[in-house]
């Protein structure tokens, strides 16, 4: 009536013994973690010197962002009255000629216009209204997202 319980705990087997010798299975993520940190540290330190362009106070508002596929063509107009095409100063009567010379696809191109929140309206308008009498179609102003609080 005795029961056996078979093949036991013995010494027996091979498989349930590690050898020492064999590899570590195990990876180690802390270098990858501390690789990680330090290109995230140098990711948000360079981050802020990317931004190009001539330093505006644009106004607020609550339109959404627009999908951009190419890179458009900025001018600004800062709150002293100067005109800008990326970086480079322009005169007014120059805007037409530069802008055709720096279009890629033609009267096609994106045009962004940005006036600084103390810029005069009638320069900013002056400033479009040149851009469309030249033939281009694709003229947008640029505003910064409203901020509440």
């Amino acid at each position: 009536m005795g029961m056996s319980t078979g093949g036991g705990g013995g010494g027996g087997s091979r498989r349930g013994r590690r050898s020492r010798r064999a590899p570590m299975s195990e990876i180690n993520v802390t270098p990858m973690v501390d690789v990680m940190l330090v290109l995230l540290i140098i990711f948000m330190v360079a981050a802020p010197m990317l931004t190009v362009g001539v330093p505006l106070d644009l106004p607020e508002t609550q339109a959404k962002a627009l999908n951009a596929e190419t890179q458009p063509i900025e001018i600004s107009v800062k709150a002293d009255g100067n005109i800008f095409i990326g970086e480079n100063p322009i005169e007014i009567e120059d805007v037409v000629t530069q802008l055709t010379a720096v279009a890629k696809t033609g009267y096609k191109e994106r045009i962004f216009v940005k006036g600084d929140k103390a810029a005069d309206y009638g320069r900013v308008a002056q400033v479009m209204a040149l851009i469309s009498t030249a033939g281009f179609t694709n003229i947008g102003l640029v505003t910064a997202p409203e901020t509440t609080g």
